[in-house]
């Protein structure tokens, strides 16, 4: 029985013009290397001490499923329904640095966007792309909206 060798390219979505940027740039990455990708992105519920009541399980489930959506939506919207390669949607709980930080313990390399910026903020790095380059398990890969890498 032989294994899945295709290399994994996980690519961190959140609906930005950045993240699609880093889903087309992942996705023409996999087909160049024959690869597949894991589009990501993470949910997280607002814990707020402060708030009125406790958050309801089905208020989660909403929340999930409003990520799933827009997951959704948004690779379509980026690469279409047939890009060449396999590309697979995953939703995880938690804060998206340390869901991308943890998917790419399984991957060959991680894409993410970060802001485009001019100037001197065009130097810096959004605190996730920032966080994920200095804990990532695999490669990482930092896409302008431009499409530069």
């Amino acid at each position: 029985m032989s294994q899945n060798t295709e290399p994994l390219i996980v690519v961190g979505v959140d609906g930005s013009n950045h993240s699609k940027q880093a889903l087309r740039w992942g996705v023409a990455q996999a087909k160049a290397i024959g690869g597949r990708v894991h589009a990501v992105m993470s949910w997280e519920w607002n814990t707020n001490p402060f708030g009125v009541s406790p958050a309801e399980q089905t208020e989660l489930v909403h929340a999930e499923d409003a990520a799933r959506q827009k997951l959704a939506d948004t690779v379509a919207e980026a690469v279409g329904t047939s890009p060449g390669v396999p590309v697979f949607r995953r939703v995880e709980q938690g804060s998206p640095a340390q869901v991308l930080v943890e998917a790419s313990k399984e991957a060959e390399l991680t894409v993410v966007g970060t802001r485009g910026y001019g100037g001197i903020k065009g130097a810096l790095l959004g605190s996730v792309s920032q966080q994920v380059v200095q804990y990532a398990a695999s490669t990482v890969v930092v896409v302008r909206e431009d499409g530069s890498a």
